[in-house]
């Protein structure tokens, strides 16, 4: 049992090394993400249209217009417009338990943008660790600064469709929907909860 603590621990100090040493866009993918997002705020709306989603989730996972066009006419299907995604990157790793942290930015339809953390346990036996570039639609959300909440995995709600893994988590109205590809796809862990906050914080609980 004390080596398996002692596992764990140095399994929660490595990801966090790895989330601290990663970017969640290097320069260039940050400027293009930004030119992207203020043409879309030019264009006005509601929400994110699935042409300007189909961009920017290519850009950012590094993945075929066309894998991404059928990933977001799936979830344009199932949930219609967002208001929001956020871009970032991810470490995650799993002994007995899985532990996920990342950062991002939050990119609102209406302008605003914020920077986010995230981290929280997965639920798996696998063993291993990866580190991948994440996209998450964000449904219901009006005022940016409520992203920061813990948000709970909705039950059943996993899937795979062009390559890319998708899981819906929700809290109070918001619904979230991460997009994984490549690596990422060991989402298969399934996810417990995930909490979003201002600043990084190692413990993942």
């Amino acid at each position: 049992m004390i080596q398996l603590k002692t596992a764990l621990l140095t399994l929660i100090a490595g990801l966090a090394m790895t989330a601290c040493a990663t970017n969640d866009t290097n320069p260039a993918t940050h400027a293009e993400m930004q030119s992207r997002h203020d043409q879309a705020v030019l264009a006005g709306g509601n929400g994110y249209s699935e042409n300007e989603l189909v961009g920017a989730v290519s850009t950012h996972l590094g993945v075929t217009a066309e894998s991404a066009a059928t990933t977001i006419e799936k979830l344009f299907k199932n949930r219609g417009r967002p208001t929001g995604y956020i871009t970032g990157e991810e470490a995650g790793g799993a002994l007995v338990v899985g532990l996920r942290y990342g950062k991002g930015t939050l990119w609102m339809k209406n302008g605003e943008t914020r920077k986010v953390y995230w981290q929280g346990p997965t639920v798996g036996f696998d063993a291993g660790a990866d580190a991948s570039k994440v996209f998450t639609l964000v449904y219901g959300l009006e005022n940016p600064d409520f992203i920061y909440r813990r948000f709970p995995g909705v039950d059943g709600s996993a899937f795979l469709v062009a390559g890319m893994a998708v899981n819906y988590q929700k809290a109070e109205g918001v619904t979230l929907a991460p997009i994984r590809t490549g690596v990422g796809l060991r989402l298969g862990a399934k996810v417990g909860y995930t909490s979003y906050k201002k600043k990084r914080n190692i413990i993942p609980f």
